[in-house]
């Protein structure tokens, strides 16, 4: 497939911070460049205990602990822009209460028209063990609240009675995104009908790439959306998954004051124009 052929879409992921370019400012430098939308990290704090280790390597960046509540900051975003599409990622749903999380993303969707830290889990009650599980059930209960008119959910972990919740998003079904590498990633993505969210350079994303699609076919399902975090552009690199067929591109942007931002978007821009018209549908 020819670099004009490919529907593939590009993206930004960044950690929104008070020390780096405000997300407004990002969300109107994006849209100016054609970027088709915006994804911004989750982390509620970070416990001084290192006991757990970043899968990113040893000294965990600042941003991590500096980092704006996601559903602001995009509302920011969305505020200050017409179309462009607005995301987590991700979002710790194991460390939210699922019906004010569900709340908070279908606000956001109507207005703008599982994680690695055991020691942040324990702060918000959950077992490292059994977080899956807990995912699994929170995201079926906030889709039950997005399109049931009274919504109710009986599981092990989430257990609530009927009742009203509105606004119910524009976007049904709502877009949902799972995060993680490996097979169990790839199998919970499928098995919650989700799109799939790898970052390059943590395993062969090629191999898993067939793989989530031969594990969704044997369920008799749709082939999830797959979109790739990449953190540094490479020409090679980027054919080679427009090849694969994939949904979607995603640079990550450092945290950074404004003007170092936008010189980093101008370079991004410049890059993504050697393959597509960016973010054209």
């Amino acid at each position: 497939m020819s670099a004009s052929q490919s529907p593939v879409h590009f993206g930004i992921h960044i950690f929104p911070t008070d020390y780096s370019i405000q997300p407004g400012e990002l969300g109107v430098a994006l849209e100016e460049r054609g970027f088709e939308s915006l994804w911004v990290a989750e982390h509620t704090h970070i416990p001084v205990s290192r006991i757990s280790k970043w899968p990113g390597g040893e000294g965990l960046p600042r941003e991590y602990s500096s980092t704006y509540d996601p559903f602001i900051a995009l509302a920011f975003a969305a505020a200050a822009t017409r179309n462009l599409r607005v995301a987590t990622g991700i979002c710790l749903v194991v460390e939210r209460d699922p019906i004010i999380t569900a709340k908070e993303v279908a606000s956001l969707d109507v207005l703008s028209g599982g994680g690695w830290n055991a020691e942040e889990m324990a702060d918000h009650g959950t077992d490292f063990a059994t977080r899956w599980k807990l995912l699994k059930e929170r995201i079926a209960a906030m889709r039950a609240l997005w399109v049931q008119d009274e919504a109710e959910y009986h599981g092990t972990y989430v257990n609530f009675d009927k009742c009203w919740s509105y606004p119910k998003p524009m976007q049904i079904p709502m877009p949902v995104a799972m995060g993680g590498m490996g097979p169990a990633a790839r199998q919970r993505a499928v098995d919650c009908n989700a799109g799939w969210l790898p970052i390059h350079g943590r395993e062969d994303l090629f191999a898993g790439i067939a793989d989530i699609r031969r594990r969704a076919d044997e369920a008799n399902k749709a082939h999830p959306e797959i979109t790739v975090w990449i953190p540094s552009p490479d020409e090679k690199l980027v054919r080679s998954y427009l090849e694969a067929g994939i949904a979607r591109i995603v640079f990550t942007m450092p945290s950074v004051v404004r003007d170092e931002a936008l010189r980093k978007l101008d370079e991004l821009s410049r890059f993504v124009s050697l393959f597509t018209a960016v973010g054209s549908p």
